[in-house]
């Protein structure tokens, strides 16, 4: 299964897993202070707890304050401990993949004569990318994600739109983990089929119309 097909799978994962280890470390904390912690919204930590109080994984009990605490049952702890294996599992393999393939891409854009790129998408692939630049002598100068709040990622500048790369890069290399064929379609348009590199992971491959198809 292609990275890109897995990723709102893996985040569902590391959504349950994290909320399990907060609950552990403390129960009484409330929804809010949770959504805080884990960074998603509140009405998903709602959702997720009555999932995880219906798989038997949680248990709720009112406390003063008009709130509820929480605890792990015996299933719970089980279940955390499953997919902490199972997502550091995942993840150690990803990385492995990743860093193979985005060594592969880097190599292909020194091979076309580019000296300095940019990557297309804050994620972990990106952050992999940035690592294995350094070991193929290219030069990143930043990363294009219009989704993005960020000012710096890794400590490379973060834009909004591919107009920021003007003069900058030689090429981009597609490193969005969520819209890959829409981005590598949105940079062909922009920069040309010879300018966009794709890591195979994605599953993602751009056309000589400026498409991208799997």
């Amino acid at each position: 299964m292609p990275e890109i097909a897995r990723s709102d799978e893996d985040q569902d994962v590391r959504i349950v897993l994290g909320l399990l280890e907060s609950v552990e470390r403390d129960g009484a904390q409330s929804q809010r202070k949770l959504a805080a912690e884990l960074g998603i919204a509140l009405g998903l930590v709602n959702a997720y707890l009555k999932r995880c109080a219906t798989k038997g994984l949680v248990k709720m009990r009112a406390v003063p304050t008009r709130r509820y605490a929480y605890f792990l049952t015996p299933k719970g702890f089980a279940e955390k401990s499953r997919l902490t294996v199972d997502y550091f599992s995942a993840s150690l393999s990803f990385f492995r993949r990743a860093r193979a393939d985005c060594s592969a891409t880097l190599k292909d854009a020194k091979a076309r004569g580019w000296q300095r790129v940019a990557l297309l998408g804050v994620s972990d692939l990106a952050e992999i990318a940035t690592i294995c630049a350094l070991e193929t002598d290219i030069e990143i100068v930043g990363v294009v994600d219009p989704q993005s709040t960020l000012n710096k990622f890794v400590g490379f500048p973060v834009w909004t739109s591919f107009d920021a790369i003007a003069g900058r890069a030689d090429g981009v290399v597609v490193t969005d983990l969520k819209k890959a064929p829409a981005i590598a379609k949105a940079a062909v348009e922009k920069f040309g089929l010879d300018r966009v590199l794709v890591p195979s992971l994605l599953g993602v491959r751009p056309n000589g119309n400026g498409g991208a198809g799997q």
